[in-house]
């Protein structure tokens, strides 16, 4: 949008407020910034909120079609308010979180699938939370084209939301409100030189800062990580789902967070392997479609030393198709796996189908569902905005998903449990680059809340195979 004299008043105003302040701030992602916007306080200034709102609706209304308006939470919910009730266009709000009880809704408000929903947002730096807002939108089969700003900050965000089909549209530009505020005399030229430099040094890239985090910052996040973590007890209050529940519940009976990943290929093998482990284990994951003589005798047998040593089946099939495929894969078959696994996983590559045709089978049975969010071989695509994404779908479906399947720690909700693949004593990889870290780095630096050890624990079975024979 062009400087008009209602802009410039605005920015003048802003900084008069308090909502743009310059000098030094360490920002959230840890960088240290000459610039920092609270636009916050503008709910406190009902002149200056309607001010704003009605420059937000100038910067689209020309030529943006849309039925609906939707405030990013939290700072945006008043300014799509106030367009909403000033220029009678239906609204509608995002929650940041699925709630556990009611309608368990993420996007509030009346609409047709396919209607359009324009974006409201007060500062855009990555446009990592315009994404994250149209992503819910779109899962709920609204259509999103354009968002509209107060400020850019011209690092890297529109360009990032362009790439996934998104036009910005902003009032204001952090170049340009710097050097407006040198014309009126509130700031000093160095202090501008300052902000375009810090611009330049700062751009973000596919909604990553290209400049790495300060270590010790992250360091002392790790710390807090680790002195707000819950007990296993404490979680299973927290926790809604029934298989967390059991889970978490087995987890601190018997102390163990390690689930057991068994890729043999005959039946006895895994048998024989489940008795022996099976008492210090809280999961045993199974991949039943590489048993060359599978049957549902193996499967009454592995159910009952399920049983007798207290651990969870986790079939380990990633589902991945359209949502009708995944129901008869899970449901039917010969290998029946809603019947006897308490716990089954899927890629989000395929949308939300995915979860709710599993979720028709799963959720009578009392069923649960993992999302991969991040994987634990090398070069693989489930990073970023597709971990984003999935995180966005599992609070959507928190009534069947009940965490993720994931190399760190990737929502901070304390119902979602975190299981990490790949897990020996010692990092290192092998010659398929499948990538290996210790549990001391997936536990209490990466927040993971269990572990899953295959090959670790293989390397072990001479001596596992004698105790064994022993008690034979």
């Amino acid at each position: 949008m062009e400087c008009t004299t209602n802009t410039r008043k605005l920015i003048v105003d802003l900084f008069e407020i308090n909502a743009l302040k310059f000098g030094k701030f360490t920002l959230k992602s840890g960088i240290e910034s000459p610039v920092y916007f609270d636009l916050r306080v503008i709910v406190s200034y009902p002149a200056i909120m309607e001010k704003v709102s009605d420059l937000l609706w100038d910067a689209v209304t020309s030529d943006v079609e849309f039925k609906h308006l939707c405030g990013v939470p939290y700072t945006a919910l008043p300014l799509a308010t106030c367009m909403a009730v000033k220029y009678n266009k239906p609204m509608l709000i995002r929650r940041k979180e699925a709630k556990d009880y009611g309608t368990k809704k993420m996007i509030e408000g009346v609409f047709v699938e396919g209607d359009k929903c324009l974006i409201v947002e007060d500062v855009v730096t990555s446009g990592t939370s315009v994404m994250e807002t149209a992503q819910s939108l779109d899962q709920v089969g609204l259509k999103v084209t354009d968002a509209v700003v107060l400020l850019n900050r011209e690092q890297g965000g529109k360009n990032m939301l362009a790439s996934n089909g998104i036009q910005l549209h902003s009032v204001l530009k952090l170049s340009q409100v710097s050097k407006i505020l040198e014309q009126e005399g509130k700031l000093s030229k160095e202090v501008v030189d300052e902000v375009e430099q810090f611009i330049v040094k700062n751009q973000f890239q596919n909604g990553a800062v290209a400049l790495k985090r300060k270590q010790e910052n992250k360091e002392e996040s790790e710390k807090k990580k680790i002195k707000q973590r819950l007990t296993y007890k404490d979680r299973k209050e927290v926790c809604c789902h029934i298989v967390a529940q059991k889970l978490l519940d087995i987890m601190e009976k018997k102390s163990t967070n390690l689930a057991f990943s068994v890729d043999v290929t005959k039946c006895q093998e895994v048998l024989k392997l489940a008795e022996l482990i099976g008492p210090y284990i809280c999961i045993l994951k199974t991949h039943v479609d590489i048993l060359e003589d599978f049957n549902q005798d193996f499967i009454k047998s592995l159910q009952a030393l399920a049983d007798k040593h207290q651990f969870l089946l986790f079939e380990d099939r990633k589902y991945g198709d359209i949502g009708n495929t995944v129901k008869l894969q899970y449901g039917s078959g010969m290998y029946k796996t809603s019947e006897w696994a308490h716990i089954i996983n899927a890629h989000t590559v395929p949308g939300d189908g995915v979860v709710k045709g599993l979720k028709e089978i799963g959720l009578p049975k009392e069923r649960g569902c993992l999302l991969i969010g991040q994987m634990s071989s090398k070069g693989n695509l489930a990073t970023g905005s597709y971990t984003d994404a999935s995180v966005l779908m599992a609070e959507n479906h928190s009534d069947f998903v009940f965490g993720f399947i994931s190399t760190s720690q990737i929502s901070q909700n304390p119902k979602f449990l975190h299981m990490t693949p790949g897990v020996k004593m010692a990092v290192g990889k092998d010659n398929l680059e499948q990538q290996y870290l210790t549990p001391e780095e997936v536990i209490v630096n990466r927040g993971s809340d269990i572990i899953i050890v295959g090959r670790g624990i293989y390397q072990f079975l001479g001596s596992l195979e004698r105790c064994w024979d022993t008690r034979t």
